[in-house]
Protein backbone atom coordinates (compact mmCIF):
# COMPACT_ATOMS: atom_id res chain seq x y z
CA UNK A 1 0.00 0.00 0.00
CA UNK A 2 1.18 3.51 -0.79
CA UNK A 3 2.54 5.23 2.33
CA UNK A 4 0.05 8.10 1.95
CA UNK A 5 -2.87 5.67 2.07
CA UNK A 6 -1.26 3.85 5.00
CA UNK A 7 -0.92 7.10 6.94
CA UNK A 8 -4.54 8.12 6.54
CA UNK A 9 -5.86 4.65 7.24
CA UNK A 10 -3.98 4.44 10.54
CA UNK A 11 -4.02 8.10 11.70
CA UNK A 12 -7.29 9.85 11.11
CA UNK A 13 -6.80 13.22 12.83
CA UNK A 14 -4.37 15.98 13.84
CA UNK A 15 -1.81 15.18 11.15
CA UNK A 16 1.01 17.65 10.58
CA UNK A 17 2.42 18.06 7.09
CA UNK A 18 5.41 20.35 6.51
CA UNK A 19 6.47 21.96 3.24
CA UNK A 20 9.96 23.23 2.55
CA UNK A 21 11.75 24.19 -0.66
CA UNK A 22 14.59 21.86 -1.65
CA UNK A 23 17.85 23.76 -1.97
CA UNK A 24 16.96 26.55 0.45
CA UNK A 25 18.50 27.87 2.54
CA UNK A 26 21.39 25.59 1.46
CA UNK A 27 21.80 23.39 -1.61
CA UNK A 28 22.78 20.25 0.29
CA UNK A 29 20.44 20.52 3.28
CA UNK A 30 17.47 18.60 1.84
CA UNK A 31 18.10 15.22 3.43
CA UNK A 32 18.95 16.73 6.82
CA UNK A 33 15.67 18.68 6.84
CA UNK A 34 13.69 15.54 6.01
CA UNK A 35 15.44 13.46 8.67
CA UNK A 36 14.94 16.18 11.27
CA UNK A 37 11.24 16.62 10.53
CA UNK A 38 10.57 12.89 10.83
CA UNK A 39 12.56 12.69 14.06
CA UNK A 40 10.42 15.48 15.50
CA UNK A 41 7.08 13.82 14.81
CA UNK A 42 6.02 15.30 11.47
CA UNK A 43 3.59 12.95 9.72
CA UNK A 44 4.04 13.96 6.08
CA UNK A 45 6.62 16.02 4.18
CA UNK A 46 6.13 18.06 1.01
CA UNK A 47 9.44 18.74 -0.73
CA UNK A 48 9.23 21.79 -2.97
CA UNK A 49 10.76 21.73 -6.44
CA UNK A 50 11.97 25.33 -6.99
CA UNK A 51 10.61 27.15 -10.01
CA UNK A 52 11.16 30.66 -11.36
CA UNK A 53 7.44 31.50 -11.54
CA UNK A 54 5.63 29.89 -8.57
CA UNK A 55 2.22 31.46 -9.22
CA UNK A 56 0.38 29.93 -6.25
CA UNK A 57 3.02 30.94 -3.71
CA UNK A 58 3.43 34.06 -1.62
CA UNK A 59 6.61 36.05 -1.17
CA UNK A 60 8.17 33.73 1.45
CA UNK A 61 8.13 30.65 -0.76
CA UNK A 62 8.92 32.71 -3.86
CA UNK A 63 12.08 33.95 -2.14
CA UNK A 64 12.99 30.42 -1.04
CA UNK A 65 12.59 29.17 -4.62
CA UNK A 66 14.77 31.99 -5.93
CA UNK A 67 17.44 31.21 -3.37
CA UNK A 68 17.29 27.50 -4.20
CA UNK A 69 17.68 28.15 -7.91
CA UNK A 70 20.62 30.47 -7.25
CA UNK A 71 22.14 27.73 -5.10
CA UNK A 72 21.96 25.46 -8.14
CA UNK A 73 19.03 23.22 -7.18
CA UNK A 74 17.35 21.33 -10.01
CA UNK A 75 15.08 18.32 -10.28
CA UNK A 76 18.04 16.20 -11.35
CA UNK A 77 20.05 17.25 -8.29
CA UNK A 78 17.05 16.77 -6.01
CA UNK A 79 16.56 13.19 -7.16
CA UNK A 80 20.27 12.51 -6.61
CA UNK A 81 19.93 13.82 -3.05
CA UNK A 82 16.88 11.59 -2.43
CA UNK A 83 18.43 8.42 -3.88
CA UNK A 84 19.04 6.80 -0.47
CA UNK A 85 16.34 8.53 1.57
CA UNK A 86 14.35 5.33 2.17
CA UNK A 87 17.26 3.74 3.99
CA UNK A 88 16.34 5.89 6.97
CA UNK A 89 13.05 7.78 6.46
CA UNK A 90 9.72 5.98 6.77
CA UNK A 91 7.03 8.67 6.58
CA UNK A 92 5.30 9.64 3.31
CA UNK A 93 7.18 12.04 1.03
CA UNK A 94 5.53 14.21 -1.63
CA UNK A 95 7.21 16.29 -4.31
CA UNK A 96 5.41 19.58 -4.82
CA UNK A 97 6.21 21.59 -7.91
CA UNK A 98 4.94 23.27 -11.03
CA UNK A 99 4.26 21.60 -14.33
CA UNK A 100 7.08 23.13 -16.37
CA UNK A 101 10.12 21.59 -14.59
CA UNK A 102 8.41 18.20 -14.46
CA UNK A 103 7.48 18.38 -18.13
CA UNK A 104 11.06 19.36 -19.02
CA UNK A 105 12.36 16.39 -17.02
CA UNK A 106 9.89 14.08 -18.79
CA UNK A 107 6.72 12.73 -17.20
CA UNK A 108 7.68 9.09 -17.55
CA UNK A 109 11.18 9.71 -16.17
CA UNK A 110 9.78 11.79 -13.33
CA UNK A 111 7.30 9.21 -12.05
CA UNK A 112 9.78 6.39 -12.59
CA UNK A 113 12.33 8.21 -10.42
CA UNK A 114 9.66 8.87 -7.80
CA UNK A 115 8.97 5.15 -7.55
CA UNK A 116 12.68 4.26 -7.60
CA UNK A 117 13.52 6.59 -4.72
CA UNK A 118 10.42 6.05 -2.60
CA UNK A 119 8.45 9.21 -3.29
CA UNK A 120 4.78 8.56 -2.58
CA UNK A 121 2.98 11.41 -4.26
CA UNK A 122 3.12 14.69 -6.13
CA UNK A 123 1.29 18.00 -5.95
CA UNK A 124 1.31 20.06 -9.16
CA UNK A 125 -0.71 23.24 -8.50
CA UNK A 126 -0.94 24.34 -12.14
CA UNK A 127 -1.88 20.94 -13.56
CA UNK A 128 -5.24 21.15 -15.39
CA UNK A 129 -7.53 18.35 -14.28
CA UNK A 130 -8.19 17.29 -17.88
CA UNK A 131 -4.45 16.88 -18.47
CA UNK A 132 -4.19 14.97 -15.19
CA UNK A 133 -6.88 12.53 -16.31
CA UNK A 134 -5.75 12.08 -19.89
CA UNK A 135 -1.98 12.18 -19.63
CA UNK A 136 -0.45 12.09 -16.14
CA UNK A 137 -2.77 9.83 -14.16
CA UNK A 138 -2.06 6.72 -16.29
CA UNK A 139 1.70 7.23 -15.90
CA UNK A 140 1.49 7.96 -12.18
CA UNK A 141 -0.73 4.91 -11.62
CA UNK A 142 1.77 2.76 -13.49
CA UNK A 143 4.40 3.65 -10.90
CA UNK A 144 2.10 3.74 -7.86
CA UNK A 145 2.42 7.49 -7.32
CA UNK A 146 -0.50 9.53 -5.99
CA UNK A 147 -1.23 12.87 -7.67
CA UNK A 148 -2.84 15.10 -5.05
CA UNK A 149 -5.33 17.64 -6.39
CA UNK A 150 -6.26 20.99 -4.86
CA UNK A 151 -9.66 22.52 -4.17
CA UNK A 152 -10.44 26.09 -3.07
CA UNK A 153 -13.49 27.92 -1.66
CA UNK A 154 -14.36 28.75 -5.29
CA UNK A 155 -14.43 25.10 -6.41
CA UNK A 156 -18.00 24.04 -7.09
CA UNK A 157 -19.55 21.15 -5.20
CA UNK A 158 -19.93 19.26 -8.48
CA UNK A 159 -16.23 19.65 -9.25
CA UNK A 160 -15.18 18.73 -5.70
CA UNK A 161 -17.13 15.47 -6.04
CA UNK A 162 -15.63 14.86 -9.48
CA UNK A 163 -12.09 15.35 -8.14
CA UNK A 164 -12.86 13.14 -5.17
CA UNK A 165 -14.14 10.36 -7.44
CA UNK A 166 -11.09 10.41 -9.72
CA UNK A 167 -8.18 10.82 -7.30
CA UNK A 168 -6.57 8.89 -4.47
CA UNK A 169 -4.43 9.73 -1.45
CA UNK A 170 -5.95 12.91 -0.04
CA UNK A 171 -7.47 16.18 -1.19
CA UNK A 172 -5.52 19.37 -0.55
CA UNK A 173 -8.01 21.96 0.72
CA UNK A 174 -6.61 25.40 -0.03
CA UNK A 175 -7.94 27.70 2.69
CA UNK A 176 -8.39 30.64 0.31
CA UNK A 177 -8.07 31.54 -3.35
CA UNK A 178 -5.05 33.74 -2.60
CA UNK A 179 -1.39 32.72 -2.53
CA UNK A 180 0.41 30.92 0.29
CA UNK A 181 1.35 32.82 3.45
CA UNK A 182 0.90 32.77 7.22
CA UNK A 183 -2.35 34.02 8.77
CA UNK A 184 -3.32 34.66 12.38
CA UNK A 185 -6.77 33.11 12.13
CA UNK A 186 -9.36 31.88 9.65
CA UNK A 187 -12.44 34.06 9.23
CA UNK A 188 -16.01 32.81 9.41
CA UNK A 189 -16.27 32.51 5.63
CA UNK A 190 -13.30 30.14 5.51
CA UNK A 191 -14.60 28.14 8.46
CA UNK A 192 -17.95 27.80 6.68
CA UNK A 193 -16.10 26.47 3.62
CA UNK A 194 -14.31 23.89 5.78
CA UNK A 195 -17.60 22.74 7.30
CA UNK A 196 -19.30 22.58 3.90
CA UNK A 197 -16.59 20.25 2.53
CA UNK A 198 -16.61 18.23 5.75
CA UNK A 199 -20.35 17.68 5.31
CA UNK A 200 -19.99 16.30 1.78
CA UNK A 201 -18.91 12.85 2.99
CA UNK A 202 -16.05 12.55 0.49
CA UNK A 203 -14.20 9.26 0.09
CA UNK A 204 -10.77 10.89 0.27
CA UNK A 205 -9.34 12.36 3.48
CA UNK A 206 -8.53 16.06 3.40
CA UNK A 207 -5.68 18.27 4.55
CA UNK A 208 -5.95 22.05 4.89
CA UNK A 209 -3.13 24.27 3.62
CA UNK A 210 -2.31 27.96 2.95
CA UNK A 211 -2.24 30.27 5.96
CA UNK A 212 -1.58 27.87 8.83
CA UNK A 213 0.99 29.26 11.24
CA UNK A 214 -0.29 29.11 14.84
CA UNK A 215 -2.54 27.20 17.23
CA UNK A 216 -5.78 28.87 16.06
CA UNK A 217 -5.25 28.06 12.39
CA UNK A 218 -3.85 24.59 12.97
CA UNK A 219 -6.70 23.69 15.36
CA UNK A 220 -9.24 24.92 12.79
CA UNK A 221 -7.63 22.73 10.13
CA UNK A 222 -7.64 19.68 12.38
CA UNK A 223 -11.26 20.27 13.42
CA UNK A 224 -12.43 20.21 9.81
CA UNK A 225 -10.00 17.83 8.11
CA UNK A 226 -7.36 15.22 8.91
CA UNK A 227 -4.80 17.90 9.68
CA UNK A 228 -2.89 20.91 8.47
CA UNK A 229 -0.12 21.69 5.98
CA UNK A 230 2.38 24.35 7.04
CA UNK A 231 4.75 25.86 4.52
CA UNK A 232 5.51 29.58 4.70
CA UNK A 233 5.91 29.70 8.48
CA UNK A 234 8.34 26.77 8.51
CA UNK A 235 10.27 28.17 5.54
CA UNK A 236 10.62 31.47 7.42
CA UNK A 237 11.81 29.76 10.59
CA UNK A 238 14.25 27.58 8.65
CA UNK A 239 15.74 30.68 7.06
CA UNK A 240 15.94 32.52 10.39
CA UNK A 241 17.28 29.69 12.53
CA UNK A 242 19.63 28.07 9.96
CA UNK A 243 18.83 24.83 11.80
CA UNK A 244 15.88 22.54 10.94
CA UNK A 245 15.72 21.21 14.52
CA UNK A 246 15.28 24.67 16.01
CA UNK A 247 12.84 25.59 13.26
CA UNK A 248 10.49 22.63 13.75
CA UNK A 249 10.62 22.86 17.54
CA UNK A 250 9.70 26.56 17.37
CA UNK A 251 6.89 25.79 14.92
CA UNK A 252 5.47 22.97 17.05
CA UNK A 253 5.53 25.31 20.04
CA UNK A 254 3.65 27.94 18.01
CA UNK A 255 0.87 25.54 16.92
CA UNK A 256 0.34 24.07 20.39
CA UNK A 257 0.57 27.17 22.58
CA UNK A 258 -1.86 30.10 22.73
Amino acid sequence: MNRINQLFSSHKKNLLSIYFCAGAPTLNGTVNVIRTLERNGVDLIEIGIPFSDPMADGIVIQNAATKALRNGMSLKILFSQLADIRKEVKIPLILMGYLNPIMQYGFENFFKKCQEYGIDGTIIPDLPFKDYQEHLCPIADKYGIRIIMLITPETSEERVRFIDAHTDGFIYMVSSASTTGAQKDFNEQKKAYFKKIQGMDLKNPRMVGFGISNKATFDAACANASGGIIGSRFVTLLDEEHDPEKAILKLKHDITTV
